[in-house]
């Protein structure tokens, strides 16, 4: 990630980021002196549209997947902090929702817990109680949140003194319920615990305590919803699975880059905790590479990881790969099968570090000419283990590498100078052509500022900005990487025969409330555009998937975002077809570069943006009509070559206003569906719509 400001929004759990320098006057369409007409060229196709457009992004950022899809509810559960103490370490910056982890605190007198650092079972200590005869000593987690009538399951791992009389209970106002735990031993040993919440509340506590004389340790504690599916939560993954994404990028971003993947595989409670350098947080290791492969067999997706090249080495990627993919006779391989996964999980996709190009803030960033040589060590020694992955490559089109400002860093120029030293996507073009299957490229846009060039910054939007250009930004970002991968192909020639496709696997557009229908229209466009460059765009992952939905109380509904996924996903084709149109978008106002694109995006019938495409089968055609603006708006749509049937399924966002929001209980998107009974030719949109007809042929 570039900017921490994305943040805030995509976690679906912050305050609203501000729309203003939004106009709401309709855009300037002066020079339409007649009806906008889309022509649709049903015979003229492209390159199929790859499921992977559909795919999302997870991170470990603080608690953003601990937090989110697992249904783990204790903070620190292996105990990095030490016990007592007076605060926590943060699990994230400040604007990276919750900053700090709920504390373990102590039950009885203060002395009577410390830290042995001799025998813990994972991390580098436990807690150890010394009792008091029959008063209660021990440790406790308040803060916990109970849904009246589910059942929860827990775990601890403990060691003690055979008079250690230990308990766990729950504990929630003046109520408590309790499980004795017996038959410790100076081994570690796991106990079970399961209760019924009988009542639902925010300020629940989970206590460990014992009587008797002696001590007890505690080295692991675990509390979940009893319906947890592997460990996820299954609202969640209800919700995700709907979605159909393609595939699920793993596990960072800018947390791969200080991440040992060796840390999260094995016993769950013998993995220990760590502190991630990056994001300032405590990190349980909890969801690592088995857990992401049983995730995404929930979903029905396909995993893409992307291994640490920023501290990490060329033999641990290799090694990384053979225990995903490797037999049970490789020694990786044999490692996965003790782990309980004796199959090899067949990962195809595999990227080569995050953000390489990140050289002010990205651990082990180095400069470019380093980072072409380690890309070709990493490749070499992937491909060794299994020669048939696909490699995907940390690059940064002019674009990124001006609007980040690393340019600078790495050059004397604000925009690169072509395959100078901080062109680092055109680098990898140049010398690692061999090691890509494809490039990584990231983007992200804010609601309420954009990048000038002139001034070489982050402004804030002009007031009165047309609602069209504004849903625009995110489409254009999609525009200017195919200009400047258009500009590559003539610089490397070999680029036509070995072409290097874009893996967009991070992008965001943080421009309005948690849960609200604002960016909808924006991201649509963003689809389309790729749709018209499908052969350049085969994957893409949103940051993040916690944006899709929203959940609480065991529940979860998909919110606008993934509403709008949805709907491309289950009614859009597959094979794209031209449309050409009468009414091109207006030229561009600000000169090209960062941002902005020599030619904007969209098609030729501003203000509207229209897409089609053949289902895989060809007994369908979809056509998409975007209306971006804050009016109704009108379009003819001639189709030739199609061979209609005149019916079909029209499928609709039009929210009453662009603020809406759908969350649990309260439903103000969604999309309606009604029979068209003739072909469409004179359609009307209404405002800040997004339609998609589906035409069977005959």
């Amino acid at each position: 990630m570039i900017l921490p400001l994305a943040f805030a929004f995509l976690v679906n759990s912050a305050r609203p980021i501000a729309s203003a320098g939004i106009g709401t006057g309709s855009p300037a369409v002066g020079h339409l002196a007649g009806q906008i007409v889309a022509t649709i060229d049903a015979d003229h196709t492209a390159a199929p549209i790859s499921p992977y457009i559909y795919g999302m992004f997870l991170e470990h950022i603080g608690n953003l997947i601990t937090g989110s899809i697992w249904a783990e509810m204790l903070d620190d559960r292996k105990f990095y902090n030490s016990i007592p103490t007076s605060t926590s370490v943060q699990t994230g910056r400040p604007s990276f929702g919750r900053t700090r982890l709920r504390p373990w605190t102590v039950v009885g007198p203060a002395s009577c817990v410390g830290m042995d650092a001799e025998h813990p079972y994972a991390g580098k200590h436990a807690p150890r109680v010394s009792l008091g005869g029959s008063e209660p000593r021990g440790i406790e987690q308040a803060g916990l949140s109970l849904v009246r009538g589910y059942a929860y399951v827990g775990r601890a791992v403990l060691r003690g003194t055979p008079k250690a009389q230990v308990q766990v209970s729950l504990l929630w106002g003046t109520g408590r319920q309790t499980v004795r735990l017996s038959g410790l031993r100076d081994k570690w040993t796991k106990k079970a615990f399961r209760f019924i919440a009988p009542v639902g509340t925010d300020s629940a506590r989970l206590q460990i305590v014992a009587k008797g004389t002696g001590e007890f340790e505690i080295s692991a504690v675990s509390l979940m919803p009893a319906d947890n599916v592997d460990g996820f939560r299954p609202e969640v993954i209800g919700v995700l699975k709907q979605l159909r994404s393609g595939l699920y990028r793993f596990p960072g971003g800018n947390f791969v880059s200080a991440h040992e993947w060796r840390n999260a595989i094995g016993d769950i409670d013998r993995r220990p905790p760590s502190f991630d350098p990056v994001w300032h947080a405590i990190q349980s290791n909890d969801v690592g590479t088995d857990e992401f492969m049983k995730f995404c067999r929930l979903v029905g997706v396909e995993p893409y990881i992307t291994v640490n090249a920023g501290f990490g080495d060329a033999w641990s990627a290799r090694d990384y790969v053979e225990y995903c993919n490797g037999d049970p006779g490789t020694s990786m391989g044999r490692l996965r099968a003790q782990n309980g996964h004796r199959d090899p999980y067949g990962v195809k996709f595999w990227g080569i570090g995050n953000e390489a190009w990140g050289y002010s803030y990205q651990f082990g960033a180095m400069k470019l000419a380093q980072f072409e040589a380690k890309h070709n060590d990493f490749a070499e020694a992937m491909r060794s283990v299994d020669p048939t992955i696909k490699l995907i490559g940390s690059g940064a089109m002019a674009d990124t590498m001006t609007g980040s400002k690393e340019a600078l860093n790495l050059g004397d120029s604000l925009i690169p100078k072509p395959l100078g030293p901080a062109d680092w996507t055109g680098g990898l073009f140049a010398h690692c052509l061999d090691s890509l299957d494809l490039i990584s490229e990231h983007f992200y846009n804010y609601g309420s500022t954009h990048f000038s060039l002139a001034q070489a910054r982050q402004i804030s939007n002009e007031p009165g900005e047309p609602l069209v250009e504004w849903m625009r930004r995110p489409a254009n970002h999609i525009k200017i990487k195919v200009e400047e991968y258009e500009a590559y192909e003539q610089l490397i020639p070999a680029l036509k025969t070995h072409p290097v496709p874009i893996c967009l696997d991070e992008w965001a557009y943080a421009g309005g409330p948690p849960n609200s229908y604002r960016v909808v229209p924006a991201y649509a466009w963003a689809f389309q555009e790729m749709f018209r460059h499908s052969s350049l765009y085969q994957m893409a992952c949103l940051t993040f998937a916690t944006a899709t939905y929203s959940a609480d109380q065991g529940q979860a509904v998909l919110n606008p975002v993934g509403i709008m996924f949805k709907l491309y996903r289950d009614h859009f084709g597959t094979i794209p077809v031209t449309v050409a149109g009468n009414s091109p978008q207006p030229n561009p106002t600000d000169p090209p570069g960062g941002e902005q694109p020599a030619v904007n995006a969209g098609s030729d019938t501003f203000p509207l943006d229209v897409v089609a495409a053949w289902t895989a089968d060809r007994r369908t055609l979809c056509v998409a009509v975007l209306n971006p603006t804050d009016s109704e708006q009108k379009i003819d749509l001639r189709i030739a070559k199609a061979g209609l049937t005149g019916k079909g399924t029209l499928w609709r966002l039009a929210p009453n206003s662009l603020d809406a929001i759908t969350t649990l209980g309260h439903e103000e998107v969604k999309v309606m569906s009604s029979p068209i009974d003739s072909t469409p030719e004179h359609v009307s949109l209404p405002k800040w719509s997004v339609s998609i007809y589906e035409l069977p042929v005959r």
